[in-house]
Order: C-alpha cells, then sequence, then structure tokens
C-alpha cells in the first residue's frame, strides 16, 4: 500500500508533516551525503525528492539549507586517489 498517492504540501499537511522541518531535515541529510553540489545539482535534486508543483517554492530553502549544512557538517565521506 501506497502512504502518499501524492507528494504534496496538502497530502503532507493531512498527515501532521510541515514543510520546513522537512525541507530542513532532508536538505542537512543530502548534504552530508553529496557534499560540494552546485546550484543547478541541488535543485536537480530539489525536484527528484520533491516533484510536486507544490513544493516548489521550498527550492530556495532547501539550497539554502543544503549550504548552511555543508559549511557545518563535514562529509560522511571521503574519498582518496588510489593512484599514490
Amino acid at each position: 500500500m501506497e502512504l502518499f498517492a501524492e507528494n504534496s504540501p496538502e497530502t503532507c499537511s493531512t498527515l501532521g508533516l510541515e514543510c520546513g522541518s522537512c525541507i530542513h531535515q532532508a536538505a542537512a541529510n543530502v548534504a552530508r551525503i553529496c557534499h560540494g553540489l552546485e546550484s543547478s545539482g541541488i535543485q536537480q535534486l530539489f525536484v527528484q525528492l520533491y516533484p510536486s508543483s507544490g513544493c516548489r517554492p521550498m527550492a530556495s530553502a532547501f539550497e539554502l539549507e543544503y549550504r548552511e549544512s555543508s559549511d557545518t557538517h563535514p562529509p560522511l565521506l571521503t574519498f582518496a586517489s588510489a593512484a599514490a
């Protein structure tokens, strides 16, 4: 059974979820996993996570939170070159 019939602000609100806290948590988690993204990559991820047009007004808040989280949290993984 699908939990969400449609990923939209109205559906989330019905379930007691609030856009601001959802965006904050998602952006912070993305920043820890995908550190160093450019604006286009952040926006692309936002649209994939939140495909509803009703969520689009939160795109700038998502990017802002991503950038703030990137500055305050080190990446979870550090990659090293194998050619040393």
